[in-house]
């Protein structure tokens, strides 16, 4: 290969190298900042000193991948820590994407998991002292706890007029994923003044910062506001209905007259026990060995209801039926008729508002810095891929080549999971019924000599799930054997019912028997004769 060869392949490949690494990285004048945390995050991010921020932030891989992120480790702690932008990006200048992902690999019960974009150090703010005071423009990303679930969009804008910062929230705002997936949150800023908010690239809502519909408080005031020195005249009437002053209660108006009544027409039921209690003490109920009457009262055998009562209309002293009073009407009072004096609800008259002021776009304050500031219940909440762009592109590429590959092995993970468990419900809802089958089997009157070792078979198996088919074809086994016994010898099943000690000893040759004819197995006969 000559010198001039050798040139050419070497930029090809250069080229090659620098197309695949912006089809992937897009590190160019539409990203402000990216950060994969692919490298540990020491010397890029500032973990802040105050003392109640306790939380210890860690660089691990996301679980199941080789993915790195930044890393909640630890319930229950304060958490806060800083990136510096290389320079204060101004937000007034056209589309502004803001773009990270978030995974709560232990689930999320009560905790944020949202970042602030911070204004710039001479706002009054230091890294390593950054905490819930320092400074911010907007506040993005999900938070849950108790009755919050949303994916907080906070736009903290200065009054031109009083130059006080105020905290705008986004209306009605997406809730968040409730598993433990990978998820991708993207706020959209358009010079139009429009918001969208994306959740896993999906458009969850849009706004306009400008509209009262959207935010609350919304950033342009009301033209008018209720004038506080106002007062409600004393003669105002806000009554629209009132008594009827010329209504007289008629005469035959009983308001004595009770709501209810005894059904006259009404007969005791034929067959009405009369002396025959509702509850009786239960007969099989016995005093406890360890009762003292000293210590513990006279004892009295619990109640239950009284078998008699079962098969009669009813039990006990027979007292007619109430029913509903025709000559009720209850207590009188006037009719309402319209009132001549109404004049509507009192509100106080509008007057201009002081403090208006008109907007074509919201005075955005820098951003110098992104920081998490958290405080969570929940340990390994991953944030990673990090992202300002000024193109919609820039963080479509991001999402399909960082965060969508991991969220389908996630998903085709945990589809996997939810089959194997759905399975194992249905497996053991199918050994409930086989079980409550094979207690009514050993109830069956026929099998009582076989009832101990059935029951030794199912109890041996409710601790076994695993032996439940193997189980069920063993009694299916005794009692077809059972059933042939009953079938072929058919004279000695009579002499058994007339007579229950020949059948005994009926019962205990055709056992000798069969203990004779399998010798090898002895002691099973004897253990199943004893039963």
């Amino acid at each position: 290969m000559t010198m001039r060869e050798r040139i050419l392949a070497f930029v090809s490949v250069l080229l090659v190298a620098l197309i695949s690494f912006q089809s992937v990285c897009y590190c160019d004048e539409q990203t402000i900042l990216y950060e994969s945390f692919d490298e540990p995050f020491d010397g890029r991010w500032i973990v802040s000193e105050k003392p109640e921020y306790q939380g210890v932030w860690k660089h691990e891989k996301s679980e199941g991948h080789d993915d790195y992120g930044l890393v909640v480790s630890e319930k229950a702690r304060k958490y806060g820590i800083v990136r510096e932008l290389d320079e204060p990006l101004n937000l007034k200048d056209g589309t502004v994407v803001l773009q990270y992902e978030a995974r709560f690999q232990e689930g999320l019960e009560c905790g944020g998991a949202y970042i602030k974009y911070l204004r710039p150090q001479e706002a009054g703010w230091v890294p390593q002292g950054f905490d819930n005071e320092s400074p911010y423009s907007i506040m993005f990303g999900p938070d849950k706890c108790g009755a919050t679930n949303k994916v907080h969009f906070i736009l903290k804008h200065k009054n031109p007029k009083s130059g006080e910062y105020v905290e705008h929230h986004l209306k009605f705002p997406p809730s968040v994923p409730s598993d433990k997936l990978s998820h991708v949150y993207t706020a959209i800023l358009k010079p139009d003044n429009e918001v969208r908010i994306l959740v896993d690239g999906e458009e969850k809502k849009k706004g306009n910062l400008l509209s009262a519909e959207d935010f609350e408080p919304p950033l342009i005031p009301s033209k008018t506001i209720p004038d506080p020195e106002d007062k409600k005249p004393e003669d105002w009437d806000e009554r629209a209905k009132i008594p009827d002053p010329n209504a007289v209660k008629p005469e035959d108006w009983d308001e004595d007259a009770p709501m209810e009544i005894e059904d006259e027409e009404a007969e005791k039921p034929e067959g009405w026990l009369d002396d025959e209690p509702e509850e009786v003490e239960d007969p099989e109920a016995s005093k406890p060995e360890d009762w003292d009457d000293e210590e513990d009262g006279e004892w009295e055998a619990p109640k239950i209801s009284n078998p008699k009562c079962e098969a009669a209309p009813g039990c006990g002293e027979w007292k007619r039926p109430m029913k509903r009073n025709p000559a009720y009407k209850g207590k009188w009072s006037s009719p309402l008729i319209d009132n001549p004096a109404y004049k509507g609800i009192w509100k106080p008259r509008d007057i201009p508002n002081p403090d208006y002021f008109e907007l074509d776009r919201p005075n955005f304050e820098p951003i110098a810095a992104i920081g998490i500031e958290i405080w969570t219940m929940q340990d390994g909440i991953l944030f990673d891929n990090v992202l300002i762009a000024k193109d919609e592109k820039v963080a479509e590429t991001y999402r399909q080549n960082t965060w969508k590959p991991k969220f389908d092995v996630e998903k085709e993970k945990q589809k996997a999971e939810d089959d194997a468990a759905s399975e194992a419900d249905g497996l053991k809802s199918y050994q409930k019924k086989v079980f409550d089958l094979l207690y009514k089997v050993a109830d069956i009157s026929f099998l009582s000599a076989y009832k101990s070792k059935i029951m030794e078979l199912i109890e041996k198996a409710e601790t076994q799930p695993n032996l439940t088919i193997g189980v069920l074809i063993s009694v299916v086994v005794v009692f077809l054997s059972l059933f042939l016994k009953l079938v072929f010898g058919g004279s000695k099943v009579n002499v058994e019912k007339k007579k229950p000690e020949a059948a005994t000893d009926t019962s205990t040759s055709e056992v000798k028997t069969e203990k004779e004819e399998t010798a090898a197995a002895p002691r099973k006969r004897q253990t199943r004769r004893e039963s």
